[in-house]
């Protein structure tokens, strides 16, 4: 009963920061200059067709009134229709998400394999060259913005060496998609034996994976160091040293076993800001996700998307959050949900 009344407590408090963000992406979207009307009715449009399309689209109205309009759309699972496809965004929505999802997935799973040995080894020689080295490679990830390491990455590994595809997209031209299974095209070409387009994709996707799993690499690898250095203080590490158990035991076994629980925190938010934060870099390798998608709706003041990308971040972040802490109470058996 515990769980559930704490499940059920954050989901309440979850509703007014999604009515405060749905409110506050409103009004930022409105107050965009142009006329989202203009975008969908096209420049040649004459006043007439402009007023019945403003009509149509209830811009109009007073701004409590389109409020209100777009607000009890959400509630109806209606999240608007782009200006510039002409679809409604939900379906765009769901045509680009795993594109998204592939490119996020890649990008954690290189944070998780080459930031979490990093901070151990940080940690083990601390003081040392392989400390300065993880230390200059955290310091670089975050200091560095992910677009520059993606041009850098295009320029490097595609212009100079030509051992990077071109960064158009999730597949290499002539090459056909898989059979639609789970939308990751890594995946539908493992589970269909389209070997062909599981080479495509694995190229493709490696740069962007790559300049994400970068950028994120350096916030893992540096908590997994500073807790490591703080478990390897500890008396019952001592204790352990002093009893004699081999090294690996000592410190892959009890150390690094509990410096993992604080890094179930780092990596939720790590995947929040992938999920939000993959725009920039899906721009830069003409990928086809939410992202670009948003960004592609931006300057066109094409409100629906722009508005929809915004919640459903929100509402990721909302869901991440409450998921951690799930995971943390159940890693952790001193703390207790409730």
């Amino acid at each position: 009963m515990g769980f559930l009344g704490y499940l059920v407590r954050r989901l309440a408090l979850a509703l007014p920061t999604l009515f405060g963000v749905s409110l506050i992406c409103f009004f930022l979207t409105y107050m965009l200059p142009g006329n989202p009307a203009m975008v969908k009715a096209g420049p040649f449009a004459t006043p007439e067709h402009l007023a019945e399309m403003e009509r149509a689209m209830g811009l109009d109205r007073s701004l409590p009134e389109q409020y209100y309009r777009y607000a009890s759309g959400l509630l109806r699972g209606d999240l608007g229709e782009s200006s510039a496809t002409g679809r409604p965004v939900s379906e765009d929505f769901v045509q680009r998400l795993p594109a998204t999802l592939e490119l996020t997935f890649a990008s954690l799973i290189i944070a998780i394999v080459i930031g979490i040995p990093l901070g151990v080894l940080s940690a083990v020689h601390r003081d040392t060259f392989i400390d300065h080295v993880g230390r200059v490679v955290g310091i670089t990830g975050v200091a560095m913005p992910s677009f520059w390491t993606g041009l850098i990455f295009v320029y490097v590994f595609f212009y100079l060496l030509d051992v990077a595809p071109a960064p158009l997209g999730r597949l290499g031209a002539g090459i056909t998609a898989p059979q639609h299974i789970t939308g990751l095209y890594v995946v539908d070409s493992l589970l269909t034996g389209n070997w062909q387009t599981l080479r495509s994709s694995l190229f493709q996707l490696m740069l962007p994976a790559a300049t994400l799993g970068f950028s994120v690499m350096a916030p893992v690898a540096r908590m997994v160091r500073s807790t490591m250095l703080e478990i390897l203080e500890s008396d019952y590490v001592k204790a352990a040293w002093a009893a004699g158990l081999p090294r690996r035991t000592v410190i892959y076994g009890d150390a690094l076993r509990n410096a993992l629980i604080p890094v179930v925190t780092i990596l939720g938010i790590v995947f929040g800001f992938l999920m939000a934060g993959n725009a920039v870099v899906e721009s830069v390798f003409a990928w086809p996700g939410i992202g670009n998608y948003a960004v592609t709706a931006l300057m066109t003041k094409d409100s629906g998307p722009i508005q929809s990308f915004v919640l459903f971040v929100a509402v990721l972040y909302v869901a991440v959050n409450l998921l951690v802490d799930l995971v943390y109470g159940l890693a952790d058996p001193r703390i207790r949900l409730g």
